[in-house]
């Protein structure tokens, strides 16, 4: 097992994690104001899950630029990743949260004027030996195109919530950096690496977030 490479290549979806984040870039341990009393919300509950999980715009293609009749370099364009998520039964008063839909106390939701919040996805996946594949990213918005509905014939028609979500850069300093010091919006974890360590993962990606059995410090926001 020690000697075997590690892969490229993915199966199934493990499960997707959640958490809000406030402006400092730190997760919200709050059952009301956050995803849960400890920030964190794995969205794997009776008949809840990911469908799929879709990511683009990880890496752009290069720019070819000329002279002397030769390429001479390439230029890239900025990562712009956006996550297509198809959820199954998930909570809804959770994913109003991320989308930034209020309660009017009276059994309605709107979409509030003010900023989207801030959230981080984790997304995991299996080799096909078992291992973990993490796709994280730490800071972007949720957002819900469309509702798609039709009528029931002799055969039910459902429709699972679809999501966008739209990375942005980290907002706490530090959090995915690259060899030079430039912060990026994705970051990929894979538990087959010698080096993985999960609670420093989930502590970079949910803004502080502890594991439990972890070091004690909290850096959550706990309101």
């Amino acid at each position: 097992m020690a000697n075997e490479p590690m892969g490229v290549s993915f199966q199934d979806i493990a499960w997707v994690e959640f958490a809000m984040l406030n402006d400092a870039g730190l997760i919200i341990a709050d059952k009301e104001k956050g995803l849960s009393e400890d920030g964190l919300y794995h969205a794997d509950g009776d008949g809840e899950g990911a469908t799929t999980a879709n990511i683009t715009g990880l890496e752009e293609k290069g720019t070819p630029q000329y002279a002397n009749g030769k390429v001479k370099r390439m230029t890239h364009g900025a990562q712009t990743p956006s996550l297509a998520l198809t959820m199954l039964d998930m909570d809804a008063f959770v994913m109003n949260k991320m989308k930034g839909y209020v309660s009017d106390g009276k059994g309605g939701t709107v979409l509030s004027s003010g900023k989207k919040p801030h959230v981080a996805v984790m997304v995991a996946s299996k080799d096909f030996a078992g291992n973990l594949y993490y796709d994280c990213f730490a800071n972007g918005e949720m957002i819900e195109p469309a509702h798609n509905h039709g009528t029931n014939t002799k055969s039910e028609v459902d429709y699972n919530g679809a999501f966008e979500y739209d990375v942005v850069d980290p907002i706490r300093d530090g959090i995915f950096e690259d060899d030079k010091g430039v912060q990026r919006p994705y970051k990929s974890y894979y538990s087959r690496d010698p080096e993985f360590d999960e609670a420093a993962m989930y502590e970079e990606v949910f803004g502080g977030y502890k594991l439990p059995g972890s070091d004690e410090g909290d850096d959550s926001e706990n309101l």
